[in-house]
């Protein structure tokens, strides 16, 4: 489960899968708005995890306070949280039983990469399915 492998990037993003945003904003200027609506518009079933906005939708999306109150379990935790609690998302994710981590652009934590990796899940750090999808020519 190599961090950032292409081969399995292009796996995680070539069919739908069920994807949890944690960190999801209901504010259009985040980029975690952006990517939830984008991953929506791509077929993907989306979950936002925000405690502060459970009950809610954002793009359609429902809204719920955990990753632990998503049900069934999401395949990828899709991580908005800054690289200092990047590392609680992630054990949050293995606990979940999530076959993969995505740590957006600029979320950085080699530990906790290394205990999802031991986990067996696919780690993707530093990067942006918004992004990652046109450039492997995925779009729908």
């Amino acid at each position: 489960m190599a961090i950032n492998d292409e081969g399995e990037i292009r796996e995680l993003l070539s069919r739908p899968r069920r994807i949890a945003v944690v960190g999801a904003s209901p504010n259009p200027a985040r980029a975690s708005n952006e990517v939830l609506g984008f991953l929506v518009r791509q077929g993907h079933d989306v979950i936002a995890v925000n405690p502060g906005h459970a009950g809610a939708t954002i793009h359609g999306a429902p809204v719920v306070a955990t990753l632990a109150n998503v049900e069934p379990p999401a395949e990828i935790v899709d991580i908005f949280r800054n690289s200092a609690e990047a590392s609680a998302a992630v054990d949050e994710a293995i606990v979940h039983g999530a076959k993969a981590v995505w740590m957006q652009i600029g979320v950085i934590d080699h530990d906790a990469a290394r205990r999802a990796e031991a986990a067996g899940l696919t780690v993707v750090m530093d990067r942006c399915p918004k992004v990652e999808i046109p450039r492997l020519g995925l779009l729908k």
